[in-house]
């Protein structure tokens, strides 16, 4: 038995396909955090979820009438993989460095809303929707970090850093709604 292939060689044409199919397929490759080679060929590791994925776009590219070519490969020299894999956690840093920047305007914004006597249940829920967008976020970039990009860990405790600070400003709100409570 032979092992399974450690990465996937994807090209697509949608030349002659509904312009649609197009931006359908980056948007898929996007998601899955394939690297360009060239415009059109990109890399995946071939783990369980991403071939399954790759079946999936590869049976609505062609349904749509384009061409998509999905090729098994390993590297012959370990040097090459391990500078591949140094671009894949490199795109996922960048990500992650996105989510890094984002998050200390939600921070901010619970302190000023609490600096203004202004933690009010309103407040807790637009907050709550923020903090769920971000988690969202890191989860999807989380999906498609295969190989532990280095800052994911730094983005995943600055979000929860956010989350905690988020439950004491609705303590803060509860106190301030019902000041009675807890005594």
């Amino acid at each position: 038995m032979t092992p399974e292939p450690g990465w996937l060689v994807v090209s697509v044409s949608t030349a002659g396909a509904p312009d649609s199919l197009r931006v359908q397929v980056w948007r898929k490759l996007r998601s899955l955090g394939a690297l360009y080679l060239q415009q059109s060929v990109c890399l995946l590791p071939a783990r369980p979820p991403v071939v399954q994925e790759i079946r999936r776009l590869t049976i609505r590219i062609r349904h749509q009438g384009g061409t998509v070519r999905v090729l098994s490969m390993t590297f012959t020299d370990p040097g090459e993989e391990q500078a591949v894999i140094t671009d894949f956690n490199t795109a996922r840093d960048s990500e992650y460095a996105e989510v890094l920047q984002r998050l200390p305007q939600l921070r901010q914004e619970l302190a000023d809303e609490q600096a203004r006597g202004n933690a009010t249940y309103a407040e807790v829920e637009e907050s709550e929707a923020d903090l769920q967008r971000f988690r969202s976020w890191l989860d999807k970039i989380s999906a498609r970090d295969y190989f532990g990009a280095p800052a994911g860990r730094a983005a995943r405790e600055a979000v929860e850093e956010a989350a905690a600070e988020l439950a004491a400003f609705e303590e803060a709100a509860l106190r301030a709604e019902n000041p009675g409570a807890g005594r």
